[in-house]
């Protein structure tokens, strides 16, 4: 067991659905037994057993049923909320933020609001390249290089 199901008192997800499954399994051979003890063939008493026990289990282990249930959601809260912090982690967001949707940046700087982003990319969009890209700068390095005499000694 975990420390955290240890200082709760519920016993752990594995735990309990092995509870659960045995006491069906003893149910079902419980009937199947009976059923043989009387004189029905030992296949035929286990089918029985089969269509009997589920009715009756869900009355007997009624008590067993919520405590699966209370560890079925437990054990789905924790894996969500290990998903969410996983998925900040991912997005570079901080795991603690309140809203990590509007959180943006570096996880060591601070966070911009979404309408600030917006404004800072269209700014850099309309902003002026300082250097000629693409072809253009190709020849201009070419013609630079082709006007220094090659020194073959």
């Amino acid at each position: 067991m975990s420390a955290d199901t240890e200082t709760r008192g519920a016993p752990s997800l594995g735990a309990t659905i092995a509870l659960y499954t045995l006491a069906r399994l003893g149910l079902l051979a419980l009937i199947a037994a009976v059923l043989a003890l009387v004189g029905v063939p030992v296949l035929l008493a286990i089918l029985i057993g089969l269509v009997v026990a589920l009715p009756l289990s869900m009355v007997l282990f009624r008590g067993l049923r919520g405590r699966l249930d209370a560890a079925l959601s437990a054990a789905r809260e924790r894996r969500g909320a290990e998903r969410a912090v996983l998925r900040a982690g991912l997005r570079g967001d901080d795991a603690g933020h309140p809203d990590p949707l509007e959180r943006t940046g570096p996880a060591d700087g601070p966070a911009k609001p979404v309408a600030d982003r917006t404004a800072e990319a269209e700014a850099e969009a309309d902003k002026p390249d300082t250097e000629p890209a693409g072809p253009a700068a190709a020849p201009a390095v070419a013609a630079s290089k082709s006007d220094e005499p090659l020194d073959r000694s």
